[in-house]
């Protein structure tokens, strides 16, 4: 060897294949996409009881297809044209006026009352057993009471719906007061901010994705206690429409009256969930 460094053949690194470009699908393909898997199982319990009234032969059950004929009758009539045909808009307003004047009521108590709580000790050892005793009591057994204290007609069913939706509504704005960061008040404290102002922008903001989960709950109660709560005499509503089928052994018009409830709940909870994404999408947590 004459000492002389020998050359280093320095090869460039082979270049990586460039990477696969994933195309995300747009927000319409992803909300069909979502419907389409929602629809799998309504389909299959539709097929699957359609395929049972056939093969068993009962006429106590009345097919899919009978119960939508009941339900087109129930809207608009010409069909069997008796006492319920053309009678929907009456009967879903009234349910409707119930449902949303006991949830309304409930939401407007049940929310600074849970602010309260969840931010007073004092007041929160004041109503807390009282609170933990009521809430255990099912609705129905509220039902004699009820209309003793408001007679037979609709504020008993109002009245109702209100116990139902009440707890749910509370006791979430509690549980999300009580979750706050403790450092958020000490820090809204030190930049000067108390009373009624720490609520409106630490404690409110804070504590609304619980408030909603609370106001969700409560609605499906509200739809859930309609049914009881127009069992008090009330001629009129979609609770008595079940209640006037079962007496009457007209198991169509039930169903009927089941899946107009369904339907109506399933959109007053798209609509809660539509508000809580609209007053939450501040938040780098919250997901719709």
């Amino acid at each position: 060897m004459d000492g002389t460094p020998e050359a280093i053949l320095i090869t460039p690194a082979a270049e990586a294949p460039p990477a696969p470009v994933v195309k995300r699908p747009t927000e319409g393909a992803a909300r069909l996409r979502a419907i389409g898997l929602g629809l799998i199982v309504p389909v299959c319990l539709l097929v699957i009881w359609d395929a049972a009234v056939r093969w068993t032969g009962t006429r106590l059950v009345p097919s899919p297809y009978g119960v939508a004929v009941m339900m087109w009758d129930f809207a608009f009539g010409g069909i069997y044209d008796d006492a319920y045909s053309a009678s929907l808009p009456i009967h879903f307003w009234k349910s409707v006026q119930r449902v949303y004047g006991g949830f309304l009521c409930a939401a407007a108590l049940g929310i600074p009352l849970g602010l309260m709580i969840g931010r007073m000790p004092l007041l929160r050892a004041l109503l807390d057993p009282t609170l933990s005793l009521l809430r255990p009591v099912p609705v129905t057994a509220w039902l004699p009471l009820s209309m003793i204290f408001f007679g037979l007609g609709p504020r008993a069913a109002i009245f109702l719906v209100f116990l139902g939706a009440f707890f749910p509504i509370l006791l979430n704005t509690v549980f999300g007061v009580k979750s706050v960061d403790v450092r958020l008040f000490e820090a809204a404290e030190m930049l000067g901010c108390s009373g009624p102002k720490l609520f409106r922008a630490v404690v409110l903001p804070a504590a609304l994705p619980s408030i909603f989960n609370g106001l969700r709950l409560g609605a499906a109660f509200a739809w859930i206690l309609i049914v009881v709560g127009e069992m008090t005499g009330v001629p009129e509503g979609l609770g008595a429409v079940i209640m006037d089928g079962r007496t009457l052994s007209r198991t169509d018009l039930v169903i009927t009256g089941m899946i107009i409830i369904g339907i109506t709940g399933f959109v007053s909870d798209r609509i809660l969930l539509a508000l809580s994404n609209y007053f939450l999408r501040w938040s780098p947590q919250h997901h719709a």
